[in-house]
């Protein structure tokens, strides 16, 4: 299991921050050739970029990178390089079909990517909220689901208000759409670096919906996003307590199992099972 709680964009044109992200808790990288960098430095930071994900300088955290949009004059370019430097997944903004995911994974293929090279779809569009399933079940390559909330709100004429009941329906439709195909599917980001209280609430928020972790804009975010997407120790001891209940029910024959006066069924321990395993992943 990869733990994906925090997912930072770095500007792909900033050698310092290149650098500088080497050294931050962030459980995953997306090197950014896209909003963050502007069209005439775009070749200089496609060749910078691919060079930092392919030097295997980043530890453990999960390197990507995201290219530039299919209707851009830079997108094959930014695929075959990125194939190239063979990071862990290539990040495609504004995805809206299967048949996109299929024209991208086949541009992988001829470039050479490895087979560790994931596609990762940013899903920001009501098109795509409304092909969501589809687009997960494009294929196995495909491994996540990237909520860009911006553009989501831009095309839907929503504000951005605490709670983000605008953007609520497209949300639900994409963690229904990862978790029916079995794919990991990350939050949005949050606009606002100094309102740590507001991006604490929407943490815990997107947490509570199901997310496996939030893409961010700047370092401060990634403390209070790491800690609200970890197990607490609650939980952890909570959910030992339920597999060894569970178990020792199991070899004495028991039908029904409780803990602290709650009945617990198969779901309960998986549920367990899967928290124990984020922990551990966490922690190792």
């Amino acid at each position: 299991m990869n733990p994906r709680r925090s997912v930072l964009y770095m500007p792909g044109a900033n050698e310092r921050a290149l650098e500088k992200a080497k050294t931050l808790d962030a459980d995953g990288l997306i090197l950014d050739l896209e909003d963050a960098v502007a069209p005439d430095a775009k070749e200089a930071a496609r060749e910078r970029v691919c060079a930092a994900a392919s030097s295997k300088e980043y530890g453990s955290r999960e390197v990507t990178i995201r290219v530039n949009g299919l209707d851009t004059e830079w997108h094959d370019a930014d695929l075959r390089a990125a194939a190239q430097a063979g990071p862990a997944a290539i990040v495609v903004p504004k995805v809206n079909s299967a048949a996109e995911v299929h024209n991208i994974e086949r541009a992988l293929e001829l470039g050479g990517a490895p087979d560790h090279t994931k596609i990762w779809a940013m899903v920001e569009t009501p098109v795509a909220m409304l092909h969501a399933e589809e687009i997960a079940a494009a294929s196995e390559r495909l491994t996540v689901l990237v909520m860009g909330t911006n553009d989501l709100a831009k095309e839907l004429h929503a504000e951005f208000v605490p709670g983000r009941a605008p953007l609520l329906g497209g949300l639900s439709l994409a963690l229904l759409a990862a978790r029916a195909t079995g794919k990991a599917i990350l939050d949005g980001v949050y606009n606002d670096v100094k309102d740590l209280e507001g991006f604490e609430a929407e943490c815990v928020q997107g947490r509570q919906f199901g997310f496996d972790g939030k893409t961010l804009i700047h370092p401060a975010q990634l403390e209070p996003c790491n800690r609200i997407f970890a197990p607490s120790e609650e939980e952890i001891t909570r959910s030992r307590k339920i597999i060894a209940a569970f178990e020792e029910a199991q070899a004495a024959g028991q039908g029904v199992v409780t803990v602290d006066g709650r009945m617990i069924e198969n779901l309960h321990v998986e549920n367990a099972r899967r928290i124990l395993a984020l922990a551990e992943a966490i922690g190792g």
